[in-house]
């Protein structure tokens, strides 16, 4: 006697498990994508990128901040670094 259900049960399972990530998985890429250009679109705005890049890891926290802040910027968020140290490697 053979099982024919479990049969067809393992090949759907195989079937499902190869289509790749979901609708959700896509839009939830979609907004991240879309949330960090706006950031950068942002510092571009604030004229972050103007005179090259930057020379210290406070003008890189920066626009790294304003990036992650995305649409925040547009209602008042303005995310700035201090001064900041990175460390020394030891030798």
């Amino acid at each position: 006697m053979r099982d024919y259900g479990r049969r067809e049960r393992d090949y759907e399972r195989r079937a499902r498990a190869g289509r790749g990530p979901g609708i959700g998985s896509r839009v939830l890429g979609f907004l991240l994508l879309a949330w960090l250009a706006i950031g950068l679109l942002a510092a571009g705005q604030r004229h972050y990128f103007d005179s090259g890049p930057p020379l210290n890891c406070a003008g890189w926290g920066t626009i790294g901040l304003t990036a992650l802040a995305g649409p925040l910027n547009y209602v008042g968020v303005d995310p700035k670094v201090g001064d900041c140290e990175l460390p020394q490697p030891s030798r």
